[in-house]
C-alpha cells in the first residue's frame, strides 16, 4: 500500500491537503496517509499525530514564545516518519516549519514535495538555495513562481489554485443570502480577523471599531449595515465574542447589526457587499468571489520592523501582488486605524466606475489561477508513489 506522511500548518493547508487527499483516493483508492492534518484532511481518512493548532502562530514574537514546544514536537514527528518509510513527504506550506523536515528527510533517501512556494518572490529571496536543498518538486501555485525555481534547477510544477477551480466565476449572491437569512435592504459587511487565534486577538477590536464608524457612515446616508464575522475554530470565536462583550461594556450605547458565525466564510464572502480582510488566503478567496476588499494587518511592533526590512514588493494582499498594483486598498500596523478603514471601505463602495474595473481584474486573475490544480497535483505526487 502507498504511503504518505503529511504536514498542513493551518486552516488553508487543511484546505489544500483535502483537495489532494481527494484527487489521490480517486486515482489510488488504497493509500495510508499520516501526519499533522486539520479537519477537512482527517475526515478524508488522514492520521493526524499532533493537533494541527500547535502549528498555527503568526509572526517572530509568538513563535519564540512556542518555539520549544515547536522543536519538540517536529523532532518527534520526524523520528517517527523515519520509522514509517513513506513513499513520499508533503509539506503543505507552514515553510519554517517543514523545510527542516523535508531537509532531514530528502537526506535520508525520502522524496519530498512542498506545496506551496513560500514567498520568495516578496521577501527573503535568498531561500530558494535552502529549498533547493530540501525540496525534491515544488508544487507553485502562482504563474509567477516557477522560473524562480527553474532558474536554479528546482523540479516545480504550476498547477494554478484550488480555490479557482472551487469557486465559480460568478457567484450566486441571492442565494448565499437566501441561505444565512440575510434581511433585505441591507448593506452586508463580511468581516475576517484571520484563523489563527493570535491574528484575530491582534484584529478584533480593530474590526470591530471600524464596524461602529462604518455603520455610522451609512446611517448618515440612511442605509442599514449588516456585518457578518465567520470564525473558524471555537477558539477564534471565543476570542472575539470576548472582544465584542468587552467592547460593549465599554460603549453600551453601541448599537450595530454584528452577527457572529461558527465557519461559513464563504457563504458570508458570498453574500456580502465588501469584505473587510485580514491579509491572508481570505484576501484571494475575497478575489475570486469578485468582492470588493479593503485589506488591513496588525502584528506586533517588533515582527512589523523585521518584516517590513525584509519586503521586495509594496503590496502584502495576494490580488494585489497578482495583479502587480494596488487594485484594492491595503491598511497595515500604523495605518490601520477604525476612521481609515471604515472611511477607505466606504469610499470603495461608492466609487461604481472603480468597482466595475475592479470585477474585470478579479476575473483575469480567477483565469489565471484556474488549472485543475488538485488533479495537476496528484499527478505529480502519483510519481513518486508504489503501485
Amino acid at each position: 500500500m502507498a504511503k504518505i506522511a503529511m504536514v498542513a500548518g493551518e486552516a488553508s493547508g487543511d484546505l489544500l491537503g483535502y483537495h489532494l487527499i481527494q484527487e489521490l483516493k480517486s486515482l489510488q483508492p488504497e493509500i495510508e496517509i499520516f501526519g499533522i492534518a486539520g479537519p477537512k484532511m482527517m475526515g478524508l481518512g488522514a492520521k493526524s499525530l499532533f493537533p494541527i493548532e500547535r502549528l498555527s502562530v503568526r509572526g517572530y514574537l509568538e513563535v519564540l514564545k512556542h518555539l520549544w514546544g515547536l522543536l519538540k514536537l517536529r523532532k518527534q514527528l520526524y523520528k517517527h516518519i523515519l520509522k514509517e518509510q513513506p513513499d513520499v513527504f508533503i509539506g503543505i506550506d507552514a515553510p519554517d516549519f517543514n523545510f527542516w523536515l523535508e531537509r532531514k528527510l530528502k537526506a535520508k533517501g525520502i522524496a519530498t514535495i512542498h506545496y506551496v512556494s513560500p514567498s520568495i518572490w516578496a521577501w527573503r529571496p535568498n531561500r530558494i538555495h535552502k529549498i533547493k536543498r530540501a525540496v525534491s518538486h515544488m508544487l507553485a501555485l502562482f504563474p509567477f513562481e516557477p522560473p524562480l525555481y527553474q532558474q536554479v534547477g528546482v523540479p516545480v510544477t504550476y498547477i494554478g489554485h484550488p480555490l479557482a477551480d472551487a469557486l465559480p466565476m460568478e457567484p450566486d449572491i441571492g442565494q448565499a443570502r437566501e441561505k444565512l437569512k440575510l434581511k433585505k435592504n441591507q448593506v452586508v459587511i463580511a468581516m475576517l480577523p484571520g484563523s489563527r487565534q493570535s491574528e484575530v486577538a491582534f484584529h478584533a477590536e480593530l474590526l470591530l471599531e471600524t464596524a461602529i464608524v462604518f455603520d455610522r457612515l451609512m446611517r448618515e446616508n440612511g442605509q442599514q449595515v449588516q456585518f457578518l464575522v465567520p470564525l473558524v475554530t471555537r477558539e477564534t470565536r471565543d476570542i472575539f465574542t470576548s472582544a465584542w462583550h468587552q467592547l460593549l461594556t465599554q460603549k453600551p450605547d453601541t448599537n450595530i447589526d454584528l452577527q457572529i458565525m461558527f465557519g461559513h466564510a464563504h457563504d458570508a464572502m458570498t453574500a456580502a457587499d465588501a469584505v473587510l480582510v485580514a491579509s491572508g488566503t481570505a484576501t484571494l478567496e475575497a478575489a475570486l468571489l469578485k468582492k470588493p476588499m479593503v485589506i488591513t494587518y496588525k502584528m506586533s511592533n517588533m515582527s512589523w520592523q523585521l518584516l517590513k526590512r525584509m519586503r521586495l514588493q509594496p503590496y502584502v494582499g495576494l490580488p494585489n501582488i497578482l495583479a502587480g498594483e494596488f487594485i484594492v486598498p491595503e491598511l497595515l500596523q500604523k495605518e490601520a486605524t477604525p476612521e481609515q478603514v471604515a472611511q477607505t471601505l466606504y469610499n470603495l463602495l461608492a466609487d461604481k466606475i472603480g468597482l466595475a474595473n475592479l470585477q474585470e481584474k478579479y476575473r483575469h486573475i480567477h483565469a489565471q489561477l484556474k488549472q485543475n490544480s488538485a488533479q495537476k497535483a496528484a499527478a505529480v505526487v502519483k510519481q513518486f508513489l508504489r503501485a
